[in-house]
């Protein structure tokens, strides 16, 4: 039996082999996993032109995905240097890449990273237009954003971010409400922009139904784009965001009545209070759509450590709802990320998701945590090494302050609890001072 999309083929009861690794991967039962993709609670971006795709399931009954976001820009054009991230990145155990290359060859990069990246690929269709057609935002024609889209998915990327959410009645609204900082997405931006001097309803949204046939002819997850997220706490939960949302869950409801899969993309930044009402709103309104946020970041004064902001948003925000955390670096507001900064936003983002997945109750969630116990209590250095997130970083710390004796650390030396109770309960004397 043929299908069109991984959503088509659960509907049918087709089990997929993309679905098969996914299940395995997840130690779910094949039937659970087919139906909750059948219901759009779980997703699986594969481009049937992605052939070097080691697939991965979106969701919030799974594993918390991470994405890692890259790509060159005006003052940063060096694709070797996006490459070595995205290696480096899949290496460090990211589900997904999404290329957001504002320069240079866009389309030789993406279409390198189809061909040869395990990874989910994502990509931004909004910003290649620009490149693409190299003229004033003004003069882009409604039919030439569109056929980026078509472009993007001849290319093999396995989702796009497509604002499609903000239309001319919630342009009008936000206008109306007033915000500290206004819309900070990018995408977003760009097509508040050109409604603005075009005077046209968004391509995206006018169009709609063409962008999804698109998507279900090429099988292109859609992630539907929040160009109204907050960039700053004073904006979040606003009329504007929730707004959005809502036309994003009518936007939903249409998309599955095509059998195209879809993630919608929440905020931003957002106070420790409001992240668990935002995530049950959103689970609410798009029916158990999965849930793609950045961050949230839950302070707006930290530049230079926005990872960590943004982790504590992340486990937060995972364990009620999101099942799908982009990356935040410490370049955030800053800069283009650096290899280093890339390294430090995913190891925080996926110390978030592992913490959420645990808080989830999911199963085997706190094996690897029982196993780092179990080493740590044997006082077991090696083991501890190779259980832990970072490896090269745990081993880099002991060995710049060696102790005295190897089975304790500089920290507490003969004073070492573990060390300590580990020869008491076996009956042995401790004599701390004069070992």
């Amino acid at each position: 039996m043929e299908y069109s999309t991984q959503m088509d083929a659960a509907r049918k009861g087709i089990l997929t082999k993309e679905m098969k690794i996914v299940a395995e991967k997840e130690h779910m039962d094949p039937q659970k996993l087919m139906d909750l993709v059948a219901k759009g609670q779980v997703v699986i971006p594969a481009n049937k032109l992605h052939k070097s795709l080691d697939p991965n399931g979106v969701g919030f009954s799974l594993r918390t995905k991470i994405n890692v976001n890259l790509g060159t820009s005006r003052d940063c054009v060096d694709l070797d240097m996006e490459l070595e991230k995205v290696n480096n990145a899949v290496a460090m155990g990211a589900e997904s890449i999404m290329d957001l290359s504002s320069f240079g060859k866009t389309q030789l990069f993406r279409q390198k990273l189809t061909s040869e990246c395990p990874a989910i690929i994502g990509t931004v269709p909004i910003y290649d237009a620009v490149v693409y057609y190299h003229k004033p935002l003004k003069e882009i024609t409604t039919e030439e954003w569109l056929s980026i889209v078509e472009m993007h998915a001849k290319d093999g990327v396995d989702f796009m971010t497509i604002h499609c959410g903000i239309n001319k009645n919630t342009a009008k609204r936000f206008k109306n409400m007033k915000r500290l900082t206004n819309i900070v997405s990018r995408g977003g931006s760009i097509i508040f922009a050109w409604m603005e001097m075009t005077g046209k309803e968004n391509p995206f949204y006018e169009h709609y139904d063409w962008v999804l046939d698109i998507c279900r002819k090429y099988d292109v997850t859609m992630s539907l784009g929040d160009a109204c997220r907050p960039g700053c706490l004073d904006d979040a939960s606003d009329i504007s965001q929730i707004e959005e949302l809502i036309t994003l869950g009518e936007l939903t409801k249409r998309a599955w009545e095509k059998d195209v899969q879809v993630m919608i993309e929440g905020p931003g930044h957002m106070p420790l209070d409001q992240i668990e009402a935002n995530m049950r709103i959103q689970q609410t309104i798009c029916k158990g759509a999965p849930f793609y946020v950045l961050g949230p970041l839950v302070t707006d004064i930290a530049p230079g450590y926005d990872h960590i902001t943004s982790a504590i948003g992340g486990a937060i925000a995972a364990t009620y709802g999101a099942s799908f955390l982009c990356y935040v670096t410490p370049a955030e507001h800053l800069r283009l990320p650096d290899l280093n900064d890339v390294k430090e936003g995913i190891i925080a983002t996926r110390i978030a998701a592992h913490a959420a997945d645990i808080a989830k109750g999911l199963p085997g969630a706190r094996d690897w945590d029982t196993k780092m116990s179990i080493a740590r209590k044997k006082l077991d250095w090696e083991a501890m090494f190779d259980l832990a997130i970072d490896p090269e970083k745990a081993r880099a710390y002991r060995a710049s302050a060696k102790p005295e004796k190897e089975d304790t650390c500089s920290m507490c030396g003969n004073f070492c609890a573990v060390k300590n109770m580990n020869r008491i309960l076996d009956g042995e004397i401790v004599s701390i001072y004069d070992e």
